[in-house]
């Protein structure tokens, strides 16, 4: 009997190359940017194939459903053979609205109080 193929959810986000870095993969899931079937994960859990994975990054979350898992970091031609992207068209199609960049640009956190003067400039220089 062949036990099923199991990898870190971390691990198997940077090799798909939903991440850059092996860095920034676990950090996402710590600060519960990843859930694994709607539920928050964290870096160490087991990823099976057929699982459906949130990753929320910028204005858009990429949904993905895991069909397989790799030994290590794929290729960007050979990532459609182990994750199917099933993000809906409407999100993409709010990240490349430009009006929505902008708004993600300026936003700024809860309780930051006003922009400093350096903040202004940034803006400035943003916009000439």
């Amino acid at each position: 009997m062949a036990a099923e193929p199991v990898a870190r959810l971390d691990k198997w986000l940077w090799a798909v190359r939903l991440f850059r870095t092996r860095r920034l993969a676990p950090d996402a899931c710590r600060a519960r940017s990843v859930a694994i079937n709607d539920l928050p994960a964290n870096p160490a859990r087991e990823v099976h194939a057929g699982e459906i994975i949130t990753v929320k990054q910028g204005l858009v979350p990429c949904i993905v459903q895991v069909i397989a898992l790799p030994r290590s970091r794929v290729g960007a031609k050979l990532v459609a053979g182990f994750c199917t992207d099933l993000t809906p068209p409407e999100e993409l199609a709010k990240a490349r609205d430009p009006e929505q960049r902008v708004q993600q640009v300026l936003a700024r956190e809860k309780g930051a109080g006003r922009p400093t003067k350096r903040d202004r400039r940034l803006l400035d220089r943003l916009f000439r």
